[in-house]
């Protein structure tokens, strides 16, 4: 007896792939000069170190665990 999930011949409907650009800018996230490497990004305090706050225009937030630091009004 087929299962209803799959089609005739035993291969599932996979549907359209998107493929899109690479969004991480790596470059960005770093300052290197001739004697050292500079983080450019503040790190997650209950993350770590290696696991960065994404910059948002009046937040930054941890994309792993959620914590989030809103900017100060002026």
């Amino acid at each position: 007896m087929a299962r209803p999930d799959k089609k005739e011949g035993g291969k599932k409907d996979s549907g359209s792939k998107k493929k899109g650009k690479h969004t991480q800018k790596k470059w960005k996230a770093y300052t290197v000069t001739a004697d050292s490497v500079k983080r450019n990004r503040k790190s997650c305090p209950k993350c770590g170190e290696g696991v960065y706050l994404a910059q948002h225009k009046d937040r930054q937030s941890c994309g792993k665990c959620g914590y989030t630091e809103f900017a100060k009004k002026e």
